[in-house]
C-alpha cells in the first residue's frame, strides 16, 4: 500500500538555495532558471514597478522568485517573474494571496502547444486567485507583451516594440516602453 502525500508550503521553504517551485495539483513543480534576455526583461519590469512604487508610495514591486500563497483547488502557490502586491507584507514569509499584477516572461521552453496550455492554465489560476492583470512577455520570438485582464481573460491587448504597455486597472497610471525589455 502506498501513501500519497501532497506537497505543502513548508516543502517550498525547504527547497535548496536559489530553487524556484510552485505547488500545482499537490506536487512541487520546479521551475528552471532562464537565460539572459528573459531574465533581463523580468528585471526591467521589476525596476519600472519599483520606480512606480517609490513615486506613489503605495503597493510593493516584487522581483522574480517571490512566493505567493493561494488557496485554489489545484494550486497552493504562485511565483511570477515580476509582480505588484497591495496587501500586507509578511516579513520573511511568503505573501498571502495573489498580487494584483504579474508578469510571466517566456523562456526558451515556453513555446509550442503544451507550453501554451500550461501558460493559459496558470493565467486562469492567477485570475481565480484575485490577480487583475497578467502580462505574457515574449522577448525571444514575437517581441510583444500580451496584456490579459480578469474582466476579459481570453482576449489580450498586444503591445509591440515602439509602443507603451500598461497594466490597468491593476497598477493605475503605470506604463512601460516595450523597447525597455530589449538590450
Amino acid at each position: 500500500m502506498s501513501i500519497k502525500t501532497e506537497a505543502t508550503i513548508e516543502d517550498l521553504y525547504r527547497l535548496p538555495d536559489n530553487s524556484k517551485a510552485e505547488i500545482v495539483n499537490g506536487k512541487l513543480v520546479l521551475m528552471s532558471p532562464t537565460g539572459f534576455l528573459p531574465g533581463r526583461a523580468g528585471g526591467e519590469i521589476y525596476a519600472s514597478l519599483r520606480d512606480y512604487e517609490r513615486l506613489k508610495k503605495s503597493g510593493y514591486a516584487l522581483p522574480d522568485n517571490v512566493g505567493f500563497i493561494v488557496n485554489l483547488p489545484n494550486r497552493r502557490s504562485l511565483s511570477p517573474d515580476a509582480a505588484f502586491y497591495t496587501s500586507k507584507p509578511t516579513g520573511g514569509k511568503f505573501l498571502n494571496g495573489a498580487p494584483v499584477f504579474t508578469a510571466e516572461v517566456r523562456s526558451e521552453n515556453d513555446y509550442g502547444d503544451k507550453a501554451e496550455e500550461e501558460m493559459a492554465s496558470k493565467r486562469r489560476d492567477y485570475f481565480a486567485a484575485g490577480t487583475l492583470v497578467v502580462w505574457d512577455v515574449d522577448v525571444l520570438k514575437e517581441e510583444v507583451i500580451r496584456v490579459y485582464r480578469a474582466n476579459n481573460p481570453e482576449e489580450p491587448q498586444v503591445y509591440r516594440r515602439g509602443e507603451v504597455a500598461e497594466a490597468e486597472p491593476a497598477v493605475s497610471g503605470w506604463t512601460m516602453l516595450v523597447d525597455d525589455l530589449f538590450v
